[in-house]
């Protein structure tokens, strides 16, 4: 695929991520198994899911830095979120660099975390009416960073997704966080978790290649950087859209995305 595709791709995810505060995982990850599995690269797993966190990192980065000008990052927050999913994303390091984790496995996790995520966001479109007062002003506690946080790096490190899709829901449904207070913390969070993860994963030692000669352990940053790229400019301008748009339709529209996505993953699969 050229590399001026990747970059197209990867505005595309930029936006997704910015505007909904799901890393943009669910585009470069999918991107990244594809072609490592047509290279025939052994164990394309592992690589599309250690080359894609790269690629996420870039956008949550951008995203917090734009969050950060618009005077709605929550520092302590994000930061505390991002503790509980460092300790998530290594011990999902650990399953997916075991002998016992493979496609079939990846396709299924990455799929339910798509229709879960598809589901709560639909679920919370369908409220018409604003969190009240009281709600909005909840404190975030550390119980719900430790249980949005686990649950994101757990899911980063098996789906390659950097966890926001899990994390976003379970601050806004769970423990009623405001839409947009829950992307800035989910953005800032996934900054700590991936970077955590991606050292892990750049110091295993891979026997194999990628599909360029640019490795670090099981990162590809040749495959990666055209999307990287792209995210960035691309989150830039979602995280403008997030505060733009109505809430509604961003839930509703990553809704319908993560449904076509995950069908897509289970088809070639399983079809």
């Amino acid at each position: 695929m050229e590399p001026f595709i990747l970059l197209i791709i990867g505005v595309f995810g930029g936006l997704i991520a910015g505007s909904m505060g799901v890393g943009g995982g669910i585009i470069f990850t999918p991107v990244l198994y594809f072609l490592f599995d047509e290279a025939g690269v052994e164990n394309p797993v592992q690589w599309s899911v250690a080359s894609g966190l790269l690629c996420t990192l870039f956008t949550s980065v951008s995203s917090s830095v734009r969050q950060y000008l618009n005077k709605n990052l929550y520092i302590k927050e994000g930061l505390m979120l991002g503790v509980f999913g460092a300790i998530g994303i290594s011990f999902g390091k650990w399953i997916l660099t075991s002998e016992y984790y493979d496609r079939e496995q990846f396709v299924i996790i990455f799929s339910a975390v798509l229709f879960f995520a598809a589901y709560m966001m639909f679920k919370r479109g369908k409220i018409s009416q604003e969190l009240t007062e009281d709600e909005s002003d909840m404190d975030f506690k550390t119980k719900s960073a430790g249980t949005a946080g686990l649950s994101g790096g757990l899911v980063a490190a098996l789906a390659g997704v950097g966890g926001g899709g899990v994390m976003v829901p379970i601050m806004n449904l769970v423990y009623k966080q405001p839409f947009k207070k829950a992307v800035s913390i989910s953005h800032l969070g996934m900054c700590v978790l991936i970077t955590t993860g991606l050292i892990q994963l750049a110091l295993v030692d891979v026997n194999n290649q990628g599909i360029s000669p640019y490795n670090l352990g099981y990162v590809d940053i040749g495959a990666a950087l055209p999307l990287a790229i792209g995210g960035l400019v691309g989150a830039n301008f979602g995280t403008i859209l997030n505060h733009k748009l109505k809430q509604q339709y961003l839930q509703w529209g990553f809704a319908v995305l993560a449904v076509i996505m995950a069908s897509r993953l289970l088809w070639g699969v399983f079809g």
